[in-house]
């Protein structure tokens, strides 16, 4: 099968472009021939809330990637489009995250779909986005009404595809695991990696600062008076996409300063398996989610995780055998904080962490994707 997935990928970085290169290795290991198209620009400038869009890192000579679409220039969505139309691909992979992505995205899926050939399926991360805007709606829709298909990763961006009137053939995977950041290392060889102190037990906040990830209510948690006579600190490993003031505000109220491990700039591939080994328990204390990419590099390096109770989050986190599914609140959040440390429930939660990595395999999502294009 000829399959081409249009998306972030190298150049770019984040768990956007990491995604779609592995799932392009994925068609590659089922037999397909596979290509990414990528953007020449994805945000203006002005739009874009951290440091670069760029990696840093050298390109995966792997995969055939082509730097082509420009998410606010027609003219490029024509070229784009009409290219693929005459290529006629069998399938074609849309990753939706955005509205704003809406008008360039759904303007190359309905001229690739002129061939009557190609079947334009899309993986839709969300649909109605975490932080909203006017014109969301008009320019989601846009797009989703140039697909055949869809497939969701978790169960409640499927329910709000229906509800927003969508009947396309659509399927529900879990997200596969993030296996592409190398083996599991040793906690003392990735403490040692970072330069932290043995002498304490950490926690991971991990990836892009947003106001829906709920820092702020970790931050309350943490200052909890129970924690605090424990030898514990908390790792924040990731960039700022917001201002950072109310957050140190609530670190100055609390001081919480000593207790904080920081690392808030884009993480490298690289290091990213030193922050999670070295980690016991790793916490996204989201306020609003659909499904998270944190949870599946948790499994692949199994790590339990504690999750709040919101979106698709607790599909994927059995209570109480991988980690801790929780309200959105600090009180909460502390409470399963303490019971893990009393408890001493690591050994218990990645044995359970270990028997459920196995659900989440990247070759289900390829059956899948072409599941609901033949459909």
């Amino acid at each position: 099968m000829k399959v081409v997935i249009i998306g972030p990928a190298y150049p770019l970085r984040g768990g956007l472009a990491t995604y779609n290169e592995r799932l392009a290795r994925a068609f590659r290991e089922a037999g397909d021939e596979v290509r990414l198209v990528t953007f020449s620009l994805q945000y203006p400038d002005f739009l874009f809330p951290g440091q670069t869009q760029f990696s840093t890192e050298s390109g995966p000579a792997d995969l055939d990637i082509e730097v082509s679409l420009n998410s606010v220039n027609p003219l490029s969505w024509w070229k784009v489009g009409e290219k693929l139309r005459r290529e006629r691909p069998d399938l074609v992979i849309f990753r939706f995250w955005l509205p704003f992505m809406g008008p360039a995205l759904g303007t190359v899926a309905r001229l690739i779909a002129r061939n009557r050939h190609t079947r334009v399926v899309a993986i839709t991360d969300n649909v109605i986005p975490h932080e909203k805007r006017p014109g969301d709606r008009p320019l989601t829709r846009y797009f989703l009404s140039a697909c055949h298909g869809f497939v969701t990763m978790s169960r409640s961006v499927l329910a709000d595809l229906r509800r927003l009137g969508f009947r396309q053939p659509a399927l529900y995977r879990p997200h596969p695991l993030y296996d592409n950041f190398g083996p599991l290392k040793a906690k003392p060889a990735a403490l040692a990696a970072l330069g932290l102190d043995p002498a304490f037990g950490y926690l991971l906040f991990f990836g892009f600062i947003r106001a829906y990830k709920g820092l702020d209510i970790l931050l309350e948690a943490f200052a909890d008076a129970r924690l605090a006579k424990l030898p514990l600190k908390l790792i924040i490993a990731g960039e700022y996409y917001e201002d950072a003031a109310p957050y140190e505000a609530l670190i100055r109220q609390h001081n919480l300063e000593s207790r904080l491990v920081r690392a808030t700039d884009f993480i490298p591939n690289e290091k990213v398996v030193d922050y999670f080994c070295a980690a016991d328990l790793i916490v996204q204390p989201y306020k609003n989610a659909t499904q998270s990419g944190v949870s599946q590099i948790a499994y692949h390096f199994e790590r339990p995780m504690l999750v709040t109770d919101v979106g698709g989050l607790a599909e994927l986190i059995p209570d109480g055998e991988v980690g801790y599914v929780v309200p959105p609140t600090p009180c909460a959040i502390a409470d399963a904080l303490v019971d893990f440390y009393e408890h001493q429930r690591e050994q218990e939660f990645t044995a359970g962490v270990w028997a459920k990595k196995k659900e989440f395999s990247w070759s289900e999502m390829v059956k899948a994707l072409k599941e609901v294009g033949q459909k």
